[in-house]
């Protein structure tokens, strides 16, 4: 754990051990520059607290860019809460209110919501012991799931993909592989559906997988086959690192653009997907949709035609963001992540101004 903290440029890491639920919580807060960090609570079972911490660190990290990438007045934090077994009833709901316990304490340093194994009747809970909650349920004054936000986002974002791929923005005809039919992944099929584009779903739940299909007449394709599956969009809306160099040589598609977190295992696997001349959409920026509708909604008070015209414009930063990094020959993950250090280093400028003039007048 040591090594991990110390190797790593964010701001600071809260670990506790929480007893009753043998569960370790890490809150990470990797980068505050644009604002309150806001980032999900993620709840899993990992191999061990280090694998745990790995990811949050990663995916605060990635929160960062996600926010800076689209200009939003939030910080990059995560919350990912990691028992030794699965948790349920008051056992959960312990570790979930000593958890709001620990957000509260942080005195609007880090705000939380909805991620990989949490839902937004989590967050109802949460909520009881804490201000710093974001997607409870409508019942309980929340925005609810986030899952279809962020299948809009993709949406859009996919669709400018196409445009730069294919020459056009219809899905029609296209044939999209969703991995992954869950929370995010059921919403972005249907749309895919309801666009005329033919889909095919494959997920590690086979049940969840077949009741998708049968909804949207989709083909089922089997988890161990779906990087050799022939598409022309293939979508990760599931766990983090199954693109790699492993599996990137399996693929068989033309973009990949999907909802899951830290789909790269590392870096240079999107040098590797250039180099193959697959048209690789940066998920911290097309998975934006839940973050933007859940900060827009709740923290900054917005109409939700304001938040979906909003979420629309994904597509255009996507647009964008191909665009620039075609004109310079290099991978989309590159010129994204320029994007939002462009937006950091603006926003740290802005900051020094008054301190300056301050010091300057004296």
């Amino acid at each position: 754990m040591q090594d991990l903290i110390r190797q790593w440029d964010g701001e600071s890491v809260v670990v506790r051990y929480d007893r009753p639920s043998d569960a370790w919580i890490f809150i990470v807060i990797h980068d505050r520059t644009l604002g309150m960090a806001m980032g999900g609570c993620r709840l899993k079972v990992y191999p061990t607290p280090n694998d745990a911490l790995r990811d949050a660190l990663r995916l605060a990290e990635g929160m960062t860019l996600k926010w800076a990438a689209i200009d939003f007045p939030f910080g990059g934090g995560k919350a990912v809460l990691a028992p030794s077994a699965p948790v349920e009833g008051k056992v959960r709901e312990g570790l979930l209110l000593r958890f709001g316990e620990l957000v509260e304490s942080l005195g609007g340093t880090y705000g939380t919501g909805v991620d990989l194994g949490t839902t937004p009747a989590d967050m109802n809970i949460i909520g009881r012991t804490t201000s710093r909650v974001f997607g409870r349920t409508p019942e309980h004054g929340g925005t609810g799931d986030p899952g279809p936000w962020t299948a809009l986002g993709v949406f859009s974002g996919m669709k400018a993909a196409c445009a730069r791929a294919f020459g056009t923005r219809d899905l029609a005809g296209r044939s999209v592989l969703v991995q992954g039919v869950g929370g995010v992944g059921g919403p972005l099929a249907r749309r895919l559906h309801e666009a005329g584009a033919r889909v095919l779903v494959t997920d590690a739940l086979p049940d969840r997988a077949a009741r998708a299909a049968a909804q949207l007449g989709a083909q089922v394709v089997a988890p161990e086959e779906a990087y050799d599956t022939e598409c022309d969009v293939f979508a990760p809306c599931a766990i983090g690192g199954v693109l790699n160099r492993r599996s990137i040589a399996r693929l068989c598609c033309r973009i990949v653009a999907g909802s899951g977190n830290n789909q790269l295992e590392e870096a240079a696997d999107a040098e590797r997907l250039h180099e193959r001349g697959i048209l690789y959409v940066p998920d911290f920026v097309i998975n934006a949709g839940g973050a933007i509708a859940h900060g827009a909604l709740e923290v900054l008070g917005w109409a939700r035609n304001q938040v979906e015209a909003r979420v629309l414009r994904i597509g255009e930063t996507v647009g964008e963001i191909l665009e620039d990094a075609a004109r310079q020959g290099e991978s989309p993950l590159r010129e994204a992540e320029r994007r939002a250090q462009r937006v950091l280093r603006a926003a740290r400028e802005k900051r020094t101004e008054p301190a300056a003039a301050a010091l300057a007048s004296r």
